[in-house]
């Protein structure tokens, strides 16, 4: 999958005049540059970076080096995290910086000891060697398959990620900027060659198959999102309290308070009243929800009563929104 002109050095003019100042983009050899790009990484999985600017930013003032937060509690660091959703993310945060201190906070140098840190794949381990060590890679995520998908006009699911690194050594890493190569792959990703992509402000126009090539072949398989039908029920009592349990079974919620919840079944729904039906998307779910309700004086086991409308408890959006379509009881 060779590619015929120097894309690196396109590409790091491109980023040279119009990159963005993120707070968490620093020299390597910053001080804190391995705790900043720990951070902003964990931060950016599937979240935009305009919501992750001010997450990042009280994170650091409460939490300003890696020591500091390895010697963070577990339920200050989740309340720090509360609204940025997917919350096994700041446990895998706190986790790998707990790691990090056996190592003296510093990062290791090889691929596969990174990729022991809880919560960090391929990817990540492949960001962090460059943007740390300047070492010669690419981190592929979706920004950065969409610019070669678009430059050799192949099918996301046909690029060989390895024959396009292997094919291209002597042009892609011929200079010492590996980071800010890594770097600016995914700034234009995310500027420039976006899902509708901006081909005229396009520094790579006349060398790009897919703007130049009357057939287009690069249409991703979309992923089919598939629906889980769910029954939610909630305790609730006329003093605005709701029971909720943090002894479940979905992965995406575990650990975390919900109320009690069922894969639905045709069975009598005896002593419940439906509230309503909403739908709701985790992921690649699609979530089909019919919430019930019931004024009750006891609640089951592994349950606890909770003020409803409190800001003292960590809760998953999840179950914020379940909550709110419950106070609507109260009105």
């Amino acid at each position: 999958m060779h590619i015929k002109f120097n894309l690196s050095k396109i590409i790091l003019a491109w980023y040279d005049n119009n990159k963005r100042s993120l707070p968490w983009r620093v020299q390597n050899n910053h001080k804190h540059a391995v705790y900043f790009r720990i951070l902003s990484e964990f931060m950016l999985q599937q979240t935009q970076v305009q919501t992750v600017i001010p997450y990042f930013n009280r994170f650091i003032d409460k939490y300003p080096n890696l020591k500091s937060l390895s010697r963070a509690k577990e339920k200050d660091v989740m309340k720090m995290w509360e609204g940025l959703g997917y919350y096994r993310r700041a446990r895998f945060l706190l986790a790998s910086a707990k790691k990090l201190e056996k190592n003296n906070f510093k990062l290791p140098r090889d691929f596969n000891e990174i990729k022991k840190l809880p919560g960090v794949g391929d990817y990540t381990s492949n960001v962090l060697l460059a943007l740390i060590y300047n070492n010669p890679t690419i981190a592929f995520d979706g920004n950065v398959k969409r610019i070669f998908s678009r430059i050799l006009n192949k099918n996301e699911n046909l690029l060989n990620q390895d024959k396009i690194k292997n094919d291209n050594q002597r042009t892609f890493f011929s200079h010492n900027r590996n980071s800010d190569f890594v770097e600016a792959l995914m700034e234009f990703g995310a500027l420039i060659c976006r899902p509708k992509p901006l081909c005229e402000n396009c520094p790579i126009k006349k060398n790009c198959l897919f703007k130049n090539s009357k057939t287009v072949s690069i249409t991703k398989a979309k992923i089919k999102k598939t629906t889980k039908k769910l029954d939610i029920f909630c305790y609730i009592t006329k003093r605005k309290q709701i029971g909720l349990t943090k002894k479940n079974n979905f992965g995406f919620l575990k650990d975390f308070l919900i109320p009690k919840i069922r894969i639905r079944e045709k069975n009598n729904k005896k002593n419940w009243s439906l509230l309503k039906n909403y739908s709701n998307s985790i992921s690649n779910k699609k979530l089909d929800i019919n919430l019930y309700y019931k004024f009750s004086k006891t609640i089951p086991k592994n349950f606890e009563w909770h003020l409803i409308g409190s800001n003292k408890e960590i809760i998953p959006s999840f179950t914020k929104k379940i909550i709110s379509h419950i106070e609507d009881l109260y009105l």
